[in-house]
């Protein structure tokens, strides 16, 4: 048997609550946790198979088959003449009298695949039959087998050094910045106001990899602090001069209400349609709420979205 590094403890405890409800709720976890699993697949050993790597499969060592080999999985026929491919969470799971030659650990995905490569010999899989037994029927593995492919035709997305800046600008100003002020109110606000572009270069440190500096300076931003009323602050933050295009935010707007402790937070933003005032919430939402208007009249436009009526 091939020794393999696993971990289905997890898979096993998913297993045995379904076994024990039969809720919806307890498949899906066990499929979740099976997508993501090492399984153990018994399989007949190819008949040309050298006999030292026989040897290495009898004594539990791991075993490297040449590229052409073909390996047959062993299948279960049930009473009514259909055929299962077993396959099991663990060594534990096997009898000791129930064993193959051969034991090979694979992806449960590629059980899936396998299964999908021989529908008119494979009816169902039956994880762990001799124990905790759990079936797969044909439906089940042909929505498997499905994400299987949708996950295959998923292709990472490489971004220029120039979308990253953009990236980064509306990481900082629309997430970062933000979840920092809704969290510490007044404090934060302090903060940003004392530091003002140094800080928010710290923000765009979380943002690059390691190593690597978003290029802006701390004089690029630019910041005004207004007490409009006894109760309301504002705070104005320009973001740099190479984020007004197209998809990004150019400017915020950062409103605390002394009397209630609130932090209201608005970005100005360069949309498709025209220039827009967006407001970002405390619990990260992001809503478009309509047209900005010109430089001169954004804070009444702003106060009057903090003060409505």
């Amino acid at each position: 048997m091939a020794e393999q590094k696993m971990n289905n403890k997890a898979l096993e405890e998913a297993i045995a609550a379904f076994r024990s409800d039969k809720e919806r709720d307890s498949y899906v976890k066990v499929m979740e946790l099976l997508e993501k699993s090492i399984v153990l697949v018994p399989a007949i050993p190819p008949q040309d198979m050298d006999p030292a790597l026989m040897e290495q499969l009898k004594t539990g060592k791991p075993v490297q088959f040449p590229k052409d080999t073909k390996i047959v999985p062993c299948l279960l026929r049930k009473e009514t003449g259909e055929q299962a491919l077993p396959i099991f969470t663990s060594p534990q799971q096997i009898p000791e009298d129930k064993k193959s030659p051969m034991v090979m650990a694979m992806p449960f995905m590629g059980v899936v695949s396998m299964a999908a490569a021989n529908q008119d010999k494979v009816e169902e899989v039956v994880v762990n039959p001799f124990t905790g037994m759990m079936i797969l029927n044909k439906s089940v593995l042909e929505i498997a087998e499905k994400r299987r492919k949708a996950a295959g035709q998923m292709k990472t997305v490489q971004l220029t050094p120039e979308q990253f800046k953009d990236f980064a600008h509306n990481r900082v100003s629309l997430f970062l910045l933000p979840k920092f002020l809704f969290e510490q109110k007044e404090a934060g606000l302090k903060r940003l106001q004392q530091e003002e572009g140094a800080f928010l270069l710290q923000l765009y440190d979380e943002v690059y990899p390691k190593g690597k500096k978003c290029g802006c300076r701390a004089e690029d931003f630019s910041f005004m602090t207004l007490n409009l009323t006894d109760t309301i602050q504002l705070t104005r933050l320009d973001m740099p001069d190479e984020a007004n295009k197209k998809g990004l935010c150019y400017r915020v707007y950062a409103v605390f209400k002394r009397d209630s402790e609130e932090v209201l937070y608005y970005a100005m933003e360069n949309t498709k349609d025209g220039n827009m005032i967006a407001r970002v919430t405390p619990d990260g939402k992001h809503e478009v709420l309509e047209p900005a208007p010109d430089n001169g009249a954004e804070i009444e436009a702003i106060m009057g979205l903090a003060q409505p009526g």
